[in-house]
């Protein structure tokens, strides 16, 4: 006879806890790009932007948005007021004082500066689109089953968007 000795606080039934984005470096994407292609999403964000802690709460703790950007996509949290270097595709990015901003921040939000503002790029880092503002998981979703399903290569946006149906919650 074999008897199991759980804590008393602990239940059997308890739900696994919720997957969480496993949130990568632009280089570890780089790195990682040449023998896994994936799609990437970079999340730009300041310390002092209230709209990016609520989509951190909000958006990115859903447990189907971390699902399918785990799955489907290279997840980079970038700060924009960064004063860390960073090597991108053989070049190299500073603090830009001027701007008060990283300069890849700068190039890759086309010299576009709100926050939060999200990026997403095809598998050779071309293509960047910049999506500025907090995204609620119901747009999340279109948004990122329209770039990871490559519909975007054959259905214009206003089209997918009307038709699309949100499965989460």
């Amino acid at each position: 006879m074999v008897i199991l000795l759980l804590p008393q606080n602990k239940q059997l039934d308890a739900k696994p806890p919720a997957p969480r984005i496993q949130w990568i470096t632009i280089e570890k994407a780089e790195e990682l790009m040449k023998t896994s292609p994936k799609k990437v999403y970079v999340d730009f964000y300041t310390d002092w932007c209230h709209w990016c802690k609520v989509m951190d709460q909000k958006t990115f703790k859903n447990a189907y948005v971390a699902s399918y950007m785990n799955e489907h996509y290279y997840a980079i949290k970038f700060n924009a007021e960064s004063r860390k270097t960073v090597m991108f595709q053989g070049k190299e990015y500073k603090y830009n004082a001027k701007y008060r901003a990283h300069d890849l921040a700068i190039e890759l939000l086309q010299g576009q500066l709100s926050f939060p503002t999200s990026v997403i790029m095809q598998e050779d880092f071309k293509d960047s689109q910049p999506i500025p503002g907090y995204i609620k998981v119901p747009q999340m979703e279109m948004i990122l089953k329209y770039i990871a399903g490559n519909h975007h290569t054959k259905t214009p946006w206003d089209k997918y968007s009307k038709a699309f149906k949100n499965s989460w919650r």
